[in-house]
């Protein structure tokens, strides 16, 4: 199944260049485009294509509007900014409204392909991710030997947090921890709440509630610096070697790709480090799945 694309942007010869690299070098299929973003809205609720490719600027309304009036009716595709525009702080303010990479003009066929290479990457990762999922809601967790069971998920969590380069973070911990509870449960169910998922693991070890709260949020705070720290790690892998396996596998399946991508711009131009943002409750769902993949592979 080939990836979907709907081009916009007000100038026409752009518009054509991009769908002619995007079919002739087989990237994809191109279901429509548009010359501006009141139309692209319209469009693109239609078709609902993978990913659009949104210029900027555009007389009618910018790009960020635009995304921002689709999100609102809840199209869930991937966005790629075009623009020859390089102020930092628009393309910050353009990664924050959701797109995955950045095209600059004037169009350059190498650049183009590169893009759309690594948003098929990503696009596939996903896809793991939702086929894993279905997977994972058919086992019958009943059926399974406990004892077994918690050894291979620690063991499979632990060679997926020492990938990362986070094994020795004390929040490495309280996953491993968290995935043990998780497979622990009876039966598939939905994903628990952060709050009650950190409650579960510090009832391991504390009795009073006072004490479990009090050790919840301990464990939310060890948790956020150890899924920090694995995102310092797999930017800087990116950085070094855009194509290394590990930074591939890593970077889209266990974050927000807009994430990476920002502390990548960050630490290339050495700024100075902040607190940054992270999803927990994404990460812990993929580590859980691929912990638990991990084991119907051994």
């Amino acid at each position: 199944m080939s990836i979907s694309f709907v081009i916009v942007d007000d100038d026409a010869v752009s518009r054509r260049m991009l769908h002619n690299i995007i079919e002739q070098s087989g990237l994809g299929e191109v279901l429509g485009t548009a010359g501006g973003g009141v139309e692209a809205v319209m469009l693109i609720d239609e078709l609902k294509p993978d990913v659009v490719l949104i210029d900027l600027l555009m007389p009618d309304q910018d790009g960020i509007t635009t995304i921002d009036q689709l999100r609102a009716i809840r199209y869930s595709g991937k966005f790629i900014m075009i623009s020859q525009i390089d102020n930092k702080d628009m393309v910050g303010k353009a990664y924050r409204s959701g797109i995955e990479f950045f095209i600059h003009k004037p169009i350059n066929r190498v650049e183009v392909q590169a893009v759309l290479h690594k948003m098929n990457e990503s696009w596939k990762y996903e896809r793991y991710v939702t086929e894993m999922k279905q997977s994972l809601a058919k086992l019958d967790i009943i059926e399974r030997q406990p004892a077994v069971q918690e050894r291979s998920i620690r063991e499979a969590a632990r060679h997926i947090l020492m990938d990362m380069g986070i094994i020795s973070e004390a929040g490495s911990r309280d996953m491993i921890a968290a995935v043990e509870h998780l497979a622990a449960q009876p039966q598939p169910a939905a994903f628990p709440s952060l709050k009650g998922l950190y409650e579960a693991v510090a009832r391991t070890s504390k009795q009073s509630q006072s004490d479990i709260d009090k050790e919840s949020k301990a464990i939310e705070q060890r948790m956020r610096r150890a899924v920090m720290t694995a995102l310092t790690n797999i930017a800087s892998i990116g950085l070094t070697d855009y194509s290394n396996p590990k930074f591939e596998h890593y970077a889209p399946l266990y974050f927000d790709f807009k994430d990476v991508r920002l502390k990548m711009k960050m630490m290339d131009e050495e700024a100075a480090p902040d607190k940054g943002k992270v999803n927990i409750k994404k990460f812990l769902q993929v580590f859980f799945m691929e912990a638990m993949e991990k084991i119907k592979q051994a």
